[in-house]
């Protein structure tokens, strides 16, 4: 594959002509109402009424983020949240960047994007990672005359990429769908010098695919659960079987929030109490009709619930698949929130690894520049959460059974 080319066109995030424009309610600035939160007001607290506004998109693992307003959390601590929904990734950015809103429903991998070049300025580090939102619960997902690559065969999907070369998107340049794309193709061992890849807004992945403008993507949900439903695409492969309890997104805070510790730091208690609700799989039905309406993912919670609970099926006659304790999670005990360095280390090393990145990074700068770890320690103390020991230990990578050693970080970004 050319690197070059696709990084220009990685560049060149306003797509094709041809392709199927976001959805009227996903645009930015798009507030979103609360008839069921408590108001802060209503709140009995020593502390002013703080505002704040957080970006999400249209996705189910913006989910710690709903529940927080919803359920009240975010008043519990005197703050008035605006939740505004965000016409993609790249909107995400530049709001964050400019201060249109405070922090974001964000992928985890967005700040290293921007920092490396990739899809910034390089050298920006004002975004920072506040913590984890979820593991899991993406998906790679092909139109329905590919179904011979069936579910999560790397040899079938070779045999399909090099007959086919397909077009495919994801959804922003050097994000974790992006990742999870390319580390699928490197593992294939396909020739994909003719598969093209772009970057389109997550809610408009089916309508894209129904439009015939591209042939897979990978993406969070719902949009796989809705390709299915609606009968053109199927699930190839869930982003859990290729790394399990992988990071997805994270709270991710401008200056703003950065600079002001004690709002930043009750927007963090928050939202893992939120967390910590939503892996009650109890209350998961609940939480899909919180995601579906209109002003959140704007789609039946049908297409919400049964993902959530580990139940997916997987379309063209492939049958279903059933996670246990591995589909979307979003607190499990504490291993969930906390953001490790050596999640920085792996994305990087896979940065060089597809050849996004030319010269090799300054990996500790980074790592202990983007993450907020003495922040997220005194949040977790105070609301009684584990804080995981295992910050730059190894870890499997599923789907090549490859283990990442962050102290040999070299190794990954030179292997093949």
């Amino acid at each position: 594959m050319d690197n070059n080319l696709h990084r220009r066109r990685f560049l060149s995030l306003a797509g094709s002509a041809a392709l199927v424009t976001a959805a009227g309610g996903a645009l930015a600035g798009c507030a979103i109402g609360d008839s069921q939160a408590k108001t802060p007001e209503n709140i009995s607290s020593s502390k002013p009424v703080r505002k704040v506004k957080l970006g999400f998109i249209a996705l189910t693992d913006c989910a710690p983020l709903i529940v927080a307003k919803e359920l009240g959390m975010f008043a519990e601590r005197s703050l008035d949240v605006e939740l505004i929904k965000q016409a993609s990734w790249p909107v995400t950015r530049d709001n964050l960047l400019n201060g249109e809103i405070d922090g974001a429903h964000a992928l985890f991998s967005l700040p290293l994007a921007v920092a490396t070049g990739i899809a910034g300025k390089a050298g920006t580090m004002d975004l920072k990672i506040a913590l984890v939102l979820n593991n899991n619960g993406q998906a790679i997902t092909l139109k329905k005359a590919y179904s011979s690559a069936g579910y999560g065969d790397l040899a079938a999907a070779k045999a399909m990429l090099e007959r086919e070369a397909p077009k495919l998107a994801m959804t922003f340049p050097g994000g974790t769908h992006d990742t999870w794309l390319r580390y699928w193709l490197k593992a294939t061992k396909a020739d994909v010098s003719k598969v093209q890849i772009s970057a389109l807004p997550p809610p408009t992945m089916v309508a894209n695919m129904t439009a015939n403008n591209m042939e897979g993507y990978c993406v969070g949900e719902p949009w796989n659960a809705v390709a299915v439903q609606n009968g053109v695409g199927f699930t190839h492969l869930a982003t859990q079987d290729i790394w399990q309890h992988h990071p997805e997104k994270a709270l991710v805070v401008g200056p703003k929030l950065t600079n002001d510790k004690d709002i930043l730091h009750d927007v963090m208690a928050a939202v893992l109490k939120a967390q910590k609700w939503l892996d009650d799989l109890a209350n998961r039905p609940k939480l899909a009709e919180l995601l579906a309406p209109v002003n959140y993912v704007n789609t039946p919670a049908k297409n919400i619930e049964g993902r959530l609970l580990g139940q997916y099926d997987l379309g063209v006659g492939l049958g279903s698949k059933t996670f246990t304790g591995d589909q979307m999670t979003f607190y499990r005990d504490g291993m969930v929130p906390m953001a490790r360095r050596s999640y920085v280390y792996w994305w990087l090393a896979q940065y060089q690894r597809f050849g996004l990145l030319k010269e090799t990074p300054d990996y500790a700068k980074l790592a202990d520049g983007l993450i907020l770890r003495d922040d997220y320690a005194k949040v977790a103390a105070s609301v009684n959460v584990p804080v995981p020991d295992d910050d730059m230990k190894p870890f499997v990578v599923k789907l090549d059974n490859t283990t990442f050693d962050p102290a040999k970080v070299a190794e990954e970004a030179k292997r093949p």
